[in-house]
């Protein structure tokens, strides 16, 4: 919008000043209209992409909303729809993990309603962490003092690492 502003300010000051060079007129038309539909056609652009942002940033219809926050070998959760639903999720020790799922599985997982939007907020208290589900193609960072969204829908239900 501001570049838009600049240029027809300049368009308008260049066709309005009284003491007009001959010379620096020459293709004025064509230049005005190689400048002007470039930008509406990004005008046309950016708006309806503006709405889809913003459409996606602001999810209200999300059935749960999830906090998990990343810890130095564990994630704390907690479910802030309900009242004092808050656990931390650690890492099996060595023998107590099936050979299938080593060094995947926890003591207390998460669970999540199938076919429903979920909101998943996501930070730190220490360092960077990365709450992921590769399955599912989803992945945040957390980051000390930051909080970050993403929402996702489980489609089929199962057990995800």
């Amino acid at each position: 919008i501001m570049i838009t502003i600049i240029v027809g300010y300049s368009l308008n000051y260049i066709m309005l000043i009284k003491f007009k060079n001959r010379n620096m007129l020459h293709g004025h038309l064509i230049e005005t209209i190689w400048t002007m539909i470039p930008a509406i056609t990004l005008i046309f652009i950016a708006l309806p992409s503006l709405r889809l942002l913003y459409m996606l940033d602001d999810s209200n219809d999300t059935l749960i909303t999830i906090k998990s926050i990343g810890r130095q070998w564990y994630w704390s959760y907690e479910y802030s729809d309900f009242v004092n639903v808050e656990f931390d999720a650690y890492m099996l020790p060595e023998e107590e993990q099936s050979n299938k799922f080593r060094l995947l599985d926890v003591d207390n997982r998460t669970l999540v309603p199938m076919n429903s939007e979920i909101r998943m907020l996501t930070s730190a208290s220490d360092v960077l962490h990365s709450w992921t589900i590769p399955s599912m193609g989803i992945k945040v960072d957390a980051t000390p003092g930051r909080l970050n969204q993403s929402t996702f829908s489980i489609n089929r239900p199962g057990l995800y690492f």
